[in-house]
């Protein structure tokens, strides 16, 4: 594309809408930077405004499914900067501004992004009578919450969009991104929660982000202070940059383990954790996904869900070597969250106990899995009192104003057919007694 080659950030002029939009700008059969607007040889004003028609179309979607208001255009090409991760960007997000011809390089692209931010369109808009381009300049977005950004980030973006619409030369543009780069990362890592295990079409191991991640709290799980203290003392340790131990969360179902996972990624993400959800058929990729995230800016959690091994499975082999650091010590910006039923997470049968002469073996090496983790926390189901309290709780909080002896009369009621009295059921009775109207 002529005029626009970029150097650090050259996969943004690859993006298939800016490359419509410059084709727009500079490719069309009118040069709309030109008072003469000469139509060049050979070339369908038809397609030109089809093609227009189709970017106003693009950006609108992604004003909608972002949930963002204003300069659409102006939007989109700060999310391509804040996500695109090079050279530049990631040195950023360790350290801030750096020094050296990268930078040179850096202010070139700024100044032919900057060109493209500042495109004046009206001249386009007249002369294809495209007042649908207003839409995309002046957006209003519906209000509802976005699937892709929280409303955190999403204001981080709109943020440094006017920083950038201020901006007066590609200086002051390049260190506003640098800025933010510094204070909140980049790309999907700096942007993102929580994230999953996948393979690409060509059978690589990508992280992915987990878009719809649920807003709970720490004390939205009723009780269990304990467990959670020992969960979040350790946490903390391990986001401030001291000595932290694997964490194993076992016990009954039903009980908030999983919950307790949850709240902690929302409750330490501004400080740099990141959770890393694979499952057990996934744990051959272990090291494939710890050698991308191991010279990264933030602290990442790779968690295990429900976590178990039958005596014929022999995964727990790739997990013990990974926690064991195998031939190459496992990174201090990784630790490993697991919760499972069972305290030793491998069944173990009854034939191998009266195996004599191979039990001790045996049994040593199931066992030596749970004891790679430094930190096991119990959650147990509540006894009677517990459970009418997490009932009482919950009850309060969500507005039901049932007399309490009939509330606890039919919350035992529904703990009898609903997997018993743990902090699960109870949700699910709240959940019921409000769906109903429950007074």
């Amino acid at each position: 594309m002529r005029d626009y080659e970029l150097i650090i950030y050259n996969k943004i002029s690859e993006d298939d809408l800016v490359s419509r939009m410059i084709y727009i700008m500079e490719g069309s059969p009118y040069d709309f930077r030109s008072s003469s607007h000469s139509q060049e040889e050979g070339t369908d004003t038809d397609t030109v405004r089809n093609t227009a028609f189709e970017c106003v179309s693009r950006l609108i979607e992604f004003g909608a499914s972002h949930g963002i208001s204003g300069n659409l255009w102006h939007h989109y090409l700060t999310m391509l900067l804040v996500n695109d991760e090079n050279s530049y960007s990631r040195s950023c997000e360790i350290v801030g501004e750096i020094s050296g011809s990268i930078v040179d390089a850096v202010v070139h692209d700024m100044e032919i992004i900057k060109e493209l931010f500042d495109y004046d369109f009206s001249a386009m808009k007249d002369k294809l009578d495209l007042s649908s381009w207003n839409l995309v300049e002046n957006y209003r977005a519906s209000g509802e919450e976005s699937k892709v950004y929280n409303s955190r980030i999403r204001s981080r973006i709109c943020e440094l969009t006017a920083r950038f619409e201020e901006a007066n030369d590609a200086t002051a543009m390049k260190d506003s991104l640098t800025l933010f780069y510094k204070e909140y990362g980049v790309g999907r890592f700096g942007l993102h929660k929580a994230f999953r295990v996948d393979k690409d079409s060509e059978g690589n191991v990508i992280i992915v982000p987990i878009l719809n991640i649920a807003h709970v709290k720490l004390d939205d799980l009723v009780g269990y202070e304990h467990a959670k203290k020992l969960l979040t003392d350790n946490t903390e340790a391990f986001v401030s940059g001291k000595k932290a131990n694997n964490c194993l969360l076992y016990g009954d179902a039903g009980t908030g383990k999983s919950s307790s996972i949850k709240a902690i990624a929302n409750e330490y993400f501004d400080r740099g954790l990141r959770v890393i959800e694979i499952y057990k058929h996934q744990f051959e990729d272990l090291n494939s996904v710890i050698a991308q995230v191991k010279n990264r800016n933030y602290k990442f959690i790779i968690y295990m869900d429900d976590l178990s091994f039958e005596d014929f499975e022999i995964e727990y082999k790739y997990l013990k070597a990974v926690i064991e650091g195998d031939l190459e010590k496992k990174p201090k910006n990784v630790l490993i969250y697991a919760t499972s039923n069972r305290r030793h997470l491998i069944n173990e049968r009854f034939s191998e106990r009266d195996d004599s002469v191979h039990m001790e073996d045996t049994m040593q090496e199931k066992f030596s899995l749970s004891a790679r983790f430094g930190c096991s926390i119990y959650f147990g189901k509540p006894d009677k009192k517990e459970y009418q309290n997490i009932v009482k709780v919950l009850a309060e909080r969500n507005g039901i104003t049932m007399d309490e002896d009939k509330l606890l009369a039919e919350a035992g009621k529904w703990e009898l057919y609903h997997g018993g009295m743990t902090g699960r059921s109870a949700q699910q009775f709240i959940d019921y007694m409000s769906s109903i109207g429950g007074e």
